[in-house]
Protein backbone atom coordinates (compact mmCIF):
# COMPACT_ATOMS: atom_id res chain seq x y z
CA UNK A 1 0.00 0.00 0.00
CA UNK A 2 1.49 4.09 -0.94
CA UNK A 3 2.16 5.72 2.07
CA UNK A 4 -0.19 8.76 2.85
CA UNK A 5 2.39 11.03 2.55
CA UNK A 6 3.16 10.20 -0.82
CA UNK A 7 -0.28 9.29 -2.22
CA UNK A 8 -1.62 12.97 -0.91
CA UNK A 9 1.84 14.98 -2.09
CA UNK A 10 0.55 18.00 -4.24
CA UNK A 11 0.64 17.04 -8.34
CA UNK A 12 0.47 20.91 -9.19
CA UNK A 13 0.62 24.40 -7.97
CA UNK A 14 -2.65 24.76 -6.51
CA UNK A 15 -2.15 22.39 -4.36
CA UNK A 16 0.82 23.57 -2.60
CA UNK A 17 0.41 24.70 0.75
CA UNK A 18 2.56 27.17 2.45
CA UNK A 19 5.30 28.25 -0.22
CA UNK A 20 3.21 31.16 -2.00
CA UNK A 21 6.20 33.01 -3.08
CA UNK A 22 7.94 30.21 -4.64
CA UNK A 23 4.90 29.06 -6.77
CA UNK A 24 3.86 32.94 -7.57
CA UNK A 25 7.95 32.98 -8.86
CA UNK A 26 7.92 29.76 -10.78
CA UNK A 27 4.05 30.21 -12.42
CA UNK A 28 5.68 33.92 -13.51
CA UNK A 29 8.51 32.33 -14.90
CA UNK A 30 6.86 29.62 -17.11
CA UNK A 31 4.65 32.32 -17.84
CA UNK A 32 6.84 34.88 -18.98
CA UNK A 33 9.07 32.47 -20.95
CA UNK A 34 11.88 33.11 -18.69
CA UNK A 35 12.78 29.61 -17.67
CA UNK A 36 16.58 29.09 -15.99
CA UNK A 37 18.81 26.58 -16.51
CA UNK A 38 19.39 25.51 -12.65
CA UNK A 39 17.22 26.00 -9.39
CA UNK A 40 18.06 25.58 -6.14
CA UNK A 41 15.39 24.71 -3.64
CA UNK A 42 16.64 25.34 0.27
CA UNK A 43 14.34 24.52 2.74
CA UNK A 44 14.15 22.13 5.83
CA UNK A 45 12.82 18.53 5.38
CA UNK A 46 9.22 17.59 4.69
CA UNK A 47 8.64 20.75 3.03
CA UNK A 48 7.56 20.19 -0.06
CA UNK A 49 11.23 21.06 -2.46
CA UNK A 50 11.29 17.03 -4.12
CA UNK A 51 7.01 17.68 -5.00
CA UNK A 52 7.84 21.09 -6.01
CA UNK A 53 10.74 19.93 -8.49
CA UNK A 54 8.11 17.15 -10.08
CA UNK A 55 5.67 19.79 -10.58
CA UNK A 56 7.89 22.22 -12.04
CA UNK A 57 9.11 18.93 -14.80
CA UNK A 58 5.37 18.42 -15.54
CA UNK A 59 4.39 22.45 -16.26
CA UNK A 60 7.36 22.05 -18.77
CA UNK A 61 6.75 18.86 -20.46
CA UNK A 62 3.06 18.47 -20.23
CA UNK A 63 1.18 17.77 -23.64
CA UNK A 64 -0.61 20.86 -23.18
CA UNK A 65 2.73 22.83 -21.94
CA UNK A 66 4.82 25.25 -21.14
CA UNK A 67 1.88 25.58 -18.73
CA UNK A 68 1.22 26.52 -15.05
CA UNK A 69 -1.71 24.01 -15.09
CA UNK A 70 -0.44 20.22 -15.95
CA UNK A 71 -3.20 18.51 -16.67
CA UNK A 72 -1.95 15.45 -14.94
CA UNK A 73 -3.90 12.79 -17.34
CA UNK A 74 -1.27 13.04 -20.20
CA UNK A 75 0.85 10.46 -21.15
CA UNK A 76 4.13 12.50 -20.10
CA UNK A 77 2.30 13.40 -16.59
CA UNK A 78 1.23 10.37 -15.65
CA UNK A 79 5.07 9.18 -16.17
CA UNK A 80 6.69 11.57 -14.19
CA UNK A 81 4.28 11.06 -11.36
CA UNK A 82 4.92 7.65 -11.64
CA UNK A 83 8.25 7.90 -11.41
CA UNK A 84 9.11 6.45 -15.04
CA UNK A 85 9.59 9.21 -17.17
CA UNK A 86 12.57 8.78 -19.13
CA UNK A 87 13.01 12.40 -19.15
CA UNK A 88 12.42 13.28 -15.80
CA UNK A 89 15.56 11.94 -13.61
CA UNK A 90 15.90 11.58 -9.94
CA UNK A 91 18.92 10.82 -8.21
CA UNK A 92 19.79 10.73 -4.47
CA UNK A 93 22.85 12.51 -3.81
CA UNK A 94 23.45 10.77 -0.72
CA UNK A 95 24.21 7.65 -2.70
CA UNK A 96 25.61 8.96 -5.93
CA UNK A 97 27.92 11.57 -4.69
CA UNK A 98 31.00 10.87 -6.62
CA UNK A 99 32.94 12.40 -9.80
CA UNK A 100 31.97 9.09 -11.70
CA UNK A 101 28.15 9.74 -10.87
CA UNK A 102 28.76 13.32 -12.27
CA UNK A 103 30.11 11.99 -15.30
CA UNK A 104 27.36 9.14 -16.29
CA UNK A 105 25.47 12.63 -16.34
CA UNK A 106 27.03 14.67 -18.68
CA UNK A 107 27.02 11.93 -20.97
CA UNK A 108 23.59 11.47 -21.15
CA UNK A 109 22.52 14.94 -21.05
CA UNK A 110 23.51 15.74 -24.55
CA UNK A 111 20.47 13.48 -25.91
CA UNK A 112 17.41 14.80 -26.90
CA UNK A 113 14.22 14.04 -24.27
CA UNK A 114 12.04 11.29 -25.26
CA UNK A 115 8.51 12.34 -24.71
CA UNK A 116 8.88 15.72 -23.65
CA UNK A 117 10.69 19.24 -24.22
CA UNK A 118 12.77 19.21 -21.29
CA UNK A 119 14.96 16.95 -19.80
CA UNK A 120 15.15 17.37 -16.14
CA UNK A 121 17.84 16.57 -13.27
CA UNK A 122 16.64 16.26 -9.96
CA UNK A 123 19.52 15.85 -7.60
CA UNK A 124 17.87 15.32 -3.64
CA UNK A 125 20.28 15.98 -0.71
CA UNK A 126 22.55 17.98 -3.06
CA UNK A 127 24.68 19.47 -0.56
CA UNK A 128 26.26 16.02 0.37
CA UNK A 129 27.74 15.83 -3.36
CA UNK A 130 31.67 16.05 -2.96
CA UNK A 131 33.71 19.19 -4.14
CA UNK A 132 35.27 17.31 -6.65
CA UNK A 133 31.58 16.66 -8.41
CA UNK A 134 30.60 19.89 -8.29
CA UNK A 135 33.40 21.07 -10.14
CA UNK A 136 32.64 18.50 -12.79
CA UNK A 137 28.82 20.06 -12.91
CA UNK A 138 30.00 23.59 -12.83
CA UNK A 139 30.64 24.20 -16.72
CA UNK A 140 27.50 22.05 -17.50
CA UNK A 141 24.96 24.25 -14.96
CA UNK A 142 26.24 27.48 -16.67
CA UNK A 143 26.21 26.66 -20.32
CA UNK A 144 23.88 23.77 -20.62
CA UNK A 145 22.12 21.89 -23.61
CA UNK A 146 18.72 23.89 -24.14
CA UNK A 147 16.56 21.15 -23.44
CA UNK A 148 18.57 20.62 -19.65
CA UNK A 149 17.04 21.73 -16.48
CA UNK A 150 18.20 20.89 -13.69
CA UNK A 151 16.88 21.22 -10.02
CA UNK A 152 18.93 20.79 -6.89
CA UNK A 153 17.21 19.74 -3.57
CA UNK A 154 18.72 20.38 -0.27
CA UNK A 155 18.45 20.94 3.85
CA UNK A 156 21.49 22.49 3.73
CA UNK A 157 22.11 25.42 1.86
CA UNK A 158 25.15 26.78 3.74
CA UNK A 159 27.24 23.19 2.67
CA UNK A 160 26.60 23.97 -1.64
CA UNK A 161 29.40 25.64 -3.00
CA UNK A 162 28.76 29.43 -3.11
CA UNK A 163 29.88 28.75 -7.06
CA UNK A 164 27.31 26.37 -7.66
CA UNK A 165 25.07 28.85 -5.90
CA UNK A 166 25.82 31.87 -8.01
CA UNK A 167 24.64 30.06 -11.08
CA UNK A 168 21.37 29.14 -10.28
CA UNK A 169 17.99 30.87 -8.94
CA UNK A 170 17.33 29.99 -5.09
CA UNK A 171 14.45 29.20 -3.69
CA UNK A 172 14.23 28.86 0.30
CA UNK A 173 11.23 26.76 1.31
CA UNK A 174 9.56 27.95 4.93
CA UNK A 175 8.28 26.17 7.71
CA UNK A 176 4.04 25.75 7.25
CA UNK A 177 2.26 27.53 9.42
CA UNK A 178 0.14 25.44 12.11
CA UNK A 179 -3.02 26.43 10.28
CA UNK A 180 -1.52 25.33 7.13
CA UNK A 181 -0.46 21.57 8.81
CA UNK A 182 -3.82 21.46 10.01
CA UNK A 183 -5.20 22.30 6.52
CA UNK A 184 -3.87 19.89 4.81
CA UNK A 185 -4.46 16.87 7.78
CA UNK A 186 -8.35 17.59 7.26
CA UNK A 187 -8.04 17.65 3.36
CA UNK A 188 -6.13 13.53 3.83
CA UNK A 189 -8.86 12.94 7.00
CA UNK A 190 -11.71 13.74 4.57
CA UNK A 191 -9.69 11.46 2.01
CA UNK A 192 -9.56 8.42 3.93
CA UNK A 193 -12.82 9.09 6.07
CA UNK A 194 -10.67 9.37 9.29
CA UNK A 195 -12.80 10.76 12.24
CA UNK A 196 -10.41 13.13 13.62
CA UNK A 197 -11.38 16.50 16.02
CA UNK A 198 -9.87 19.51 14.97
CA UNK A 199 -7.38 19.86 18.48
CA UNK A 200 -6.45 16.64 17.55
CA UNK A 201 -5.02 17.72 14.23
CA UNK A 202 -3.61 20.54 15.88
CA UNK A 203 -1.34 18.13 18.31
CA UNK A 204 -0.10 16.23 15.52
CA UNK A 205 0.48 19.71 13.18
CA UNK A 206 2.82 21.21 16.73
CA UNK A 207 4.44 17.72 17.18
CA UNK A 208 5.80 17.69 13.59
CA UNK A 209 7.45 20.73 13.86
CA UNK A 210 6.77 22.06 10.51
CA UNK A 211 7.37 18.89 8.25
CA UNK A 212 4.33 18.41 6.63
CA UNK A 213 5.76 14.83 5.88
CA UNK A 214 5.93 13.79 9.25
CA UNK A 215 2.71 15.33 10.16
CA UNK A 216 1.24 12.75 7.25
CA UNK A 217 2.84 10.59 8.36
CA UNK A 218 2.05 10.43 12.18
CA UNK A 219 -1.70 10.51 11.26
CA UNK A 220 -1.27 7.38 8.77
CA UNK A 221 0.13 5.51 11.95
CA UNK A 222 -2.21 7.29 14.06
CA UNK A 223 -5.18 5.54 11.64
CA UNK A 224 -4.12 2.64 11.92
CA UNK A 225 -3.63 2.70 15.71
CA UNK A 226 -7.59 3.82 16.29
CA UNK A 227 -8.88 1.74 13.76
CA UNK A 228 -10.16 5.30 11.61
CA UNK A 229 -10.98 7.19 14.82
CA UNK A 230 -8.75 9.48 16.64
CA UNK A 231 -9.04 11.49 19.65
CA UNK A 232 -6.66 13.89 21.40
CA UNK A 233 -5.72 11.20 24.00
CA UNK A 234 -4.66 8.99 21.29
CA UNK A 235 -2.63 11.72 19.83
CA UNK A 236 -1.11 12.53 23.79
CA UNK A 237 -0.42 8.49 23.91
CA UNK A 238 1.12 7.56 20.69
CA UNK A 239 3.17 11.11 19.61
CA UNK A 240 4.37 11.81 22.93
CA UNK A 241 3.14 15.77 22.69
CA UNK A 242 1.94 17.49 26.06
CA UNK A 243 -1.56 19.50 26.08
CA UNK A 244 -1.77 22.92 25.79
CA UNK A 245 -3.97 22.87 28.67
CA UNK A 246 -1.61 21.21 30.58
CA UNK A 247 1.05 23.94 29.71
CA UNK A 248 -1.17 26.59 30.58
CA UNK A 249 -2.17 24.86 33.99
CA UNK A 250 1.37 24.87 34.99
CA UNK A 251 2.20 28.36 34.62
CA UNK A 252 -0.66 29.37 36.21
CA UNK A 253 0.94 27.45 39.24
CA UNK A 254 3.85 29.83 38.97
CA UNK A 255 1.44 33.10 38.65
CA UNK A 256 0.13 31.64 42.18
CA UNK A 257 2.96 30.93 43.61
CA UNK A 258 1.50 27.60 44.16
CA UNK A 259 4.37 25.12 44.74
CA UNK A 260 1.96 22.52 45.83
CA UNK A 261 0.22 22.40 42.84
CA UNK A 262 3.15 22.63 40.54
CA UNK A 263 4.68 19.32 42.07
CA UNK A 264 0.56 17.37 42.18
CA UNK A 265 0.61 18.67 37.91
CA UNK A 266 4.09 16.87 37.38
CA UNK A 267 3.05 13.55 39.23
CA UNK A 268 -0.17 13.59 37.34
CA UNK A 269 1.30 13.62 34.07
CA UNK A 270 3.89 11.16 34.93
CA UNK A 271 1.23 8.89 36.49
CA UNK A 272 -0.70 9.35 32.84
CA UNK A 273 3.07 7.79 31.08
CA UNK A 274 3.68 11.55 29.79
CA UNK A 275 7.51 11.64 28.42
CA UNK A 276 8.77 14.53 30.72
CA UNK A 277 11.61 14.93 28.54
CA UNK A 278 8.96 16.17 25.97
CA UNK A 279 7.18 17.92 28.68
CA UNK A 280 10.26 20.23 29.73
CA UNK A 281 10.76 21.11 25.76
CA UNK A 282 7.46 21.50 24.77
CA UNK A 283 7.21 24.29 28.34
CA UNK A 284 10.63 25.64 26.93
CA UNK A 285 8.80 26.26 23.71
CA UNK A 286 5.55 27.73 25.63
CA UNK A 287 7.50 30.19 27.69
CA UNK A 288 9.31 31.26 24.38
CA UNK A 289 5.96 31.96 23.32
CA UNK A 290 5.32 33.92 26.25
CA UNK A 291 8.58 35.86 26.25
CA UNK A 292 7.12 36.76 22.51
CA UNK A 293 4.07 38.23 23.31
CA UNK A 294 6.06 40.47 26.55
CA UNK A 295 8.14 42.24 24.07
CA UNK A 296 5.79 42.30 21.21
CA UNK A 297 3.31 43.71 23.40
CA UNK A 298 0.74 40.95 20.90
CA UNK A 299 0.70 37.27 19.70
CA UNK A 300 3.00 37.19 16.23
CA UNK A 301 0.82 35.07 13.79
CA UNK A 302 4.00 33.06 13.05
CA UNK A 303 3.36 31.45 16.15
CA UNK A 304 2.69 27.77 15.63
CA UNK A 305 -1.12 28.42 18.14
CA UNK A 306 -4.16 27.84 17.60
CA UNK A 307 -7.02 30.73 17.31
CA UNK A 308 -8.16 29.79 20.51
CA UNK A 309 -4.90 29.86 22.31
CA UNK A 310 -3.77 33.21 21.34
CA UNK A 311 -5.89 34.81 23.86
CA UNK A 312 -5.02 32.55 26.50
CA UNK A 313 -1.41 32.90 25.65
CA UNK A 314 -2.03 37.14 25.84
CA UNK A 315 -3.44 37.17 29.43
CA UNK A 316 -0.56 34.15 30.57
CA UNK A 317 2.37 36.76 29.33
CA UNK A 318 0.72 39.79 31.17
CA UNK A 319 0.45 37.77 34.57
CA UNK A 320 3.53 36.23 34.55
CA UNK A 321 6.43 38.53 35.21
CA UNK A 322 9.62 38.54 32.68
CA UNK A 323 12.27 37.35 35.07
CA UNK A 324 10.52 34.86 35.83
CA UNK A 325 10.14 33.53 32.39
CA UNK A 326 13.81 34.33 31.26
CA UNK A 327 14.23 32.87 34.98
CA UNK A 328 12.41 29.65 34.51
CA UNK A 329 14.15 29.04 30.57
CA UNK A 330 17.39 29.03 32.31
CA UNK A 331 16.80 26.52 34.67
CA UNK A 332 14.63 24.00 32.47
CA UNK A 333 18.05 23.98 30.11
CA UNK A 334 19.45 22.22 33.34
CA UNK A 335 17.00 19.68 32.29
CA UNK A 336 17.62 19.16 29.08
CA UNK A 337 21.58 19.09 29.58
CA UNK A 338 20.45 15.93 31.82
CA UNK A 339 18.69 14.64 29.36
CA UNK A 340 21.73 15.09 26.70
CA UNK A 341 23.58 12.75 29.06
CA UNK A 342 20.90 10.43 29.70
CA UNK A 343 19.85 11.62 33.29
CA UNK A 344 16.19 11.74 34.54
CA UNK A 345 14.43 15.15 33.95
CA UNK A 346 12.08 14.90 36.49
CA UNK A 347 13.68 15.96 39.69
CA UNK A 348 15.50 19.26 37.35
CA UNK A 349 12.17 19.64 36.31
CA UNK A 350 10.57 19.69 39.56
CA UNK A 351 13.48 21.82 41.27
CA UNK A 352 13.06 24.25 38.63
CA UNK A 353 9.55 24.61 39.45
CA UNK A 354 10.22 25.04 43.22
CA UNK A 355 12.66 27.53 42.77
CA UNK A 356 10.40 30.18 40.68
CA UNK A 357 7.67 29.31 43.04
CA UNK A 358 9.07 29.89 46.10
CA UNK A 359 12.04 31.86 45.18
CA UNK A 360 12.98 32.89 48.54
CA UNK A 361 13.30 29.10 49.59
CA UNK A 362 16.55 29.27 47.31
CA UNK A 363 19.46 31.75 48.50
CA UNK A 364 21.87 31.32 45.70
CA UNK A 365 23.59 33.95 43.37
CA UNK A 366 20.75 33.51 40.37
CA UNK A 367 17.90 33.48 42.85
CA UNK A 368 18.68 36.73 44.48
CA UNK A 369 19.59 38.65 41.22
CA UNK A 370 16.26 37.12 39.80
CA UNK A 371 14.28 38.61 43.19
CA UNK A 372 16.25 42.05 42.53
CA UNK A 373 14.65 41.90 39.11
CA UNK A 374 11.57 41.38 39.81
CA UNK A 375 11.55 43.60 42.63
CA UNK A 376 12.62 46.58 40.18
CA UNK A 377 9.90 45.46 38.18
CA UNK A 378 7.59 46.62 40.82
CA UNK A 379 9.03 49.45 42.11
CA UNK A 380 9.19 50.70 37.91
CA UNK A 381 5.28 49.65 37.89
CA UNK A 382 4.51 52.90 40.56
CA UNK A 383 4.08 52.51 44.37
CA UNK A 384 0.47 51.50 44.31
CA UNK A 385 0.88 48.51 42.14
CA UNK A 386 4.08 47.90 43.59
CA UNK A 387 2.75 47.55 46.98
CA UNK A 388 -0.14 45.46 46.08
CA UNK A 389 1.42 43.09 44.16
CA UNK A 390 3.75 42.39 47.18
CA UNK A 391 4.10 38.46 48.46
CA UNK A 392 1.99 38.77 51.86
CA UNK A 393 3.58 37.59 54.83
CA UNK A 394 0.86 35.62 55.75
CA UNK A 395 1.43 31.73 53.99
CA UNK A 396 -0.90 30.56 52.24
CA UNK A 397 -3.35 28.32 53.21
CA UNK A 398 -2.31 24.40 52.56
CA UNK A 399 -5.63 23.87 50.12
CA UNK A 400 -3.91 26.24 47.71
CA UNK A 401 -4.29 29.52 46.30
CA UNK A 402 -7.00 31.85 46.93
CA UNK A 403 -10.50 31.75 44.63
CA UNK A 404 -10.20 35.71 44.02
CA UNK A 405 -6.70 35.47 42.27
CA UNK A 406 -8.09 32.67 40.38
CA UNK A 407 -10.93 33.98 39.06
CA UNK A 408 -8.76 36.90 38.06
CA UNK A 409 -6.70 34.17 36.04
CA UNK A 410 -9.70 33.52 34.33
CA UNK A 411 -10.84 36.66 33.28
CA UNK A 412 -9.70 36.60 29.45
CA UNK A 413 -8.83 40.45 29.17
CA UNK A 414 -10.00 42.86 32.20
CA UNK A 415 -13.81 41.87 31.22
CA UNK A 416 -16.79 42.98 33.46
CA UNK A 417 -17.01 42.36 36.77
CA UNK A 418 -19.11 43.14 39.69
CA UNK A 419 -17.81 44.69 43.06
CA UNK A 420 -15.07 46.80 44.16
CA UNK A 421 -13.08 44.03 45.03
CA UNK A 422 -12.96 42.62 41.39
CA UNK A 423 -12.79 46.27 39.63
CA UNK A 424 -9.13 47.01 42.00
CA UNK A 425 -7.87 43.99 40.74
CA UNK A 426 -8.73 44.91 36.99
CA UNK A 427 -7.35 47.70 37.69
CA UNK A 428 -3.88 46.53 39.02
CA UNK A 429 -3.86 43.87 35.97
CA UNK A 430 -3.71 47.53 33.72
CA UNK A 431 -1.47 48.68 35.37
CA UNK A 432 0.90 45.90 35.18
CA UNK A 433 0.17 45.25 31.43
CA UNK A 434 0.79 49.24 30.51
CA UNK A 435 4.31 49.45 30.59
CA UNK A 436 5.02 45.73 29.67
CA UNK A 437 2.27 45.19 26.79
CA UNK A 438 0.03 48.50 26.38
CA UNK A 439 2.99 51.05 25.31
CA UNK A 440 4.51 48.93 22.70
CA UNK A 441 1.32 48.36 21.13
CA UNK A 442 1.50 51.85 21.19
CA UNK A 443 4.75 52.35 20.02
CA UNK A 444 4.44 50.38 16.96
CA UNK A 445 1.43 52.56 15.88
CA UNK A 446 2.66 55.94 16.69
CA UNK A 447 6.53 56.31 18.83
CA UNK A 448 5.37 60.32 19.21
CA UNK A 449 2.08 59.35 21.29
CA UNK A 450 4.14 56.31 22.92
CA UNK A 451 6.37 58.73 24.44
CA UNK A 452 3.41 61.48 25.35
CA UNK A 453 1.99 57.97 27.31
CA UNK A 454 4.96 57.81 29.09
CA UNK A 455 3.77 60.35 30.98
CA UNK A 456 0.96 58.55 32.08
CA UNK A 457 -0.55 55.90 34.09
CA UNK A 458 -4.16 54.05 34.25
CA UNK A 459 -5.62 54.91 37.95
CA UNK A 460 -9.35 54.13 37.29
CA UNK A 461 -11.23 51.27 35.58
CA UNK A 462 -15.36 51.34 36.19
CA UNK A 463 -16.75 49.21 33.83
CA UNK A 464 -15.81 49.82 30.06
CA UNK A 465 -14.21 53.36 31.24
CA UNK A 466 -10.66 53.67 32.00
CA UNK A 467 -9.09 57.10 33.58
CA UNK A 468 -5.52 57.83 32.47
CA UNK A 469 -3.73 60.30 34.42
CA UNK A 470 -0.76 62.74 33.85
CA UNK A 471 1.31 64.11 35.86
CA UNK A 472 0.94 68.05 37.13
CA UNK A 473 3.49 69.03 34.57
CA UNK A 474 2.24 67.19 32.03
CA UNK A 475 -0.84 69.26 30.87
CA UNK A 476 0.63 69.39 27.56
CA UNK A 477 0.74 65.82 26.59
CA UNK A 478 -2.66 65.37 28.00
CA UNK A 479 -4.17 67.63 25.47
CA UNK A 480 -2.37 66.38 22.74
CA UNK A 481 -4.01 62.82 23.55
CA UNK A 482 -7.23 64.34 23.65
CA UNK A 483 -7.15 64.81 19.39
CA UNK A 484 -9.65 62.52 18.67
CA UNK A 485 -7.09 60.01 16.26
CA UNK A 486 -4.82 59.56 19.22
CA UNK A 487 -7.35 58.35 21.51
CA UNK A 488 -8.60 56.15 18.76
CA UNK A 489 -5.00 55.04 18.52
CA UNK A 490 -4.89 54.33 22.13
CA UNK A 491 -7.94 52.76 22.29
CA UNK A 492 -6.87 50.06 19.41
CA UNK A 493 -3.98 49.11 21.41
CA UNK A 494 -5.67 48.48 24.65
CA UNK A 495 -8.59 46.17 22.64
CA UNK A 496 -5.06 43.95 21.42
CA UNK A 497 -4.00 43.86 24.72
CA UNK A 498 -7.27 43.53 26.99
CA UNK A 499 -9.71 42.19 24.36
CA UNK A 500 -11.84 45.26 25.61
CA UNK A 501 -13.15 48.08 23.97
CA UNK A 502 -12.29 50.65 26.62
CA UNK A 503 -13.38 54.32 26.79
CA UNK A 504 -10.46 56.40 27.79
CA UNK A 505 -10.53 59.44 30.07
CA UNK A 506 -8.23 61.46 30.81
CA UNK A 507 -6.78 63.71 33.87
CA UNK A 508 -4.06 65.91 35.67
CA UNK A 509 -2.64 64.24 38.96
CA UNK A 510 -3.84 67.45 40.94
CA UNK A 511 -7.03 67.25 39.89
CA UNK A 512 -7.79 63.81 41.84
CA UNK A 513 -9.25 60.88 40.09
CA UNK A 514 -11.96 60.47 42.30
CA UNK A 515 -10.98 56.99 43.03
CA UNK A 516 -9.59 57.49 46.79
CA UNK A 517 -6.52 55.75 45.32
CA UNK A 518 -2.72 58.05 45.64
CA UNK A 519 -0.94 59.61 43.27
CA UNK A 520 1.27 57.43 41.30
CA UNK A 521 3.62 60.08 40.95
CA UNK A 522 4.37 59.76 44.97
CA UNK A 523 7.94 58.48 46.06
CA UNK A 524 7.69 55.45 48.12
CA UNK A 525 7.79 55.73 51.45
CA UNK A 526 10.59 54.47 54.34
CA UNK A 527 7.76 51.64 55.08
CA UNK A 528 6.91 50.68 51.51
CA UNK A 529 10.11 49.94 50.46
CA UNK A 530 10.84 48.16 54.03
CA UNK A 531 7.94 46.07 53.17
CA UNK A 532 9.29 44.60 49.89
CA UNK A 533 12.43 43.70 51.25
CA UNK A 534 11.09 42.12 54.02
CA UNK A 535 8.78 40.22 51.68
CA UNK A 536 10.79 39.72 48.41
CA UNK A 537 14.12 38.45 50.51
CA UNK A 538 12.34 37.36 53.40
CA UNK A 539 14.32 40.02 55.09
CA UNK A 540 14.49 40.55 59.28
CA UNK A 541 14.87 44.12 60.23
CA UNK A 542 17.91 44.50 63.05
CA UNK A 543 17.93 47.07 65.40
CA UNK A 544 21.58 48.88 66.19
Amino acid sequence: MTALYRKYRPQDFSEVVGQEAVVRTLRNAIDGDKLRQAYLFAGPRGTGKTSMARILAKALNCAHGPTTEPDNSCNVCVAIAAGSSLDVVEMDAASQRGIDDIREIRERVVLQPAQGRYKVYILDEAHQLTDAAWNALLKLIEEPPPHLVFVFCTTDLAKVLPTVRSRCQTFVFQRPRLQELVTLLRRVTDGEGIEAPDAALALIARGSRGSFRDAVSTLDQLSAATEGKLGVQDVLQLVGSVEEDALFRLCDTIVDHDTAGALVAIEELAEQGQDLGRLVTDLIDHLRHLLLVQHVGHVPESLPVTEETRDRLREQANQLPEPTVLWLIDLLAVAVDDMRQGGDPRLPLELALVKVTRPQADLSRESLAHRVEVLEERLHAGPSAAVSRAPSPVPAPAAGPAPQPQAATEDAGLGDHEGEGEHALALEQLQDAWTRSVLPAVRERSIPIATLLGEAQPVALAGDMVTIEFAPAAEFHRKQLEDERNLELLREALHDVTGRRLVVRTSVGDAGTGNGDAAVDEPLSEEDVLSLLKDTFDATEVEE
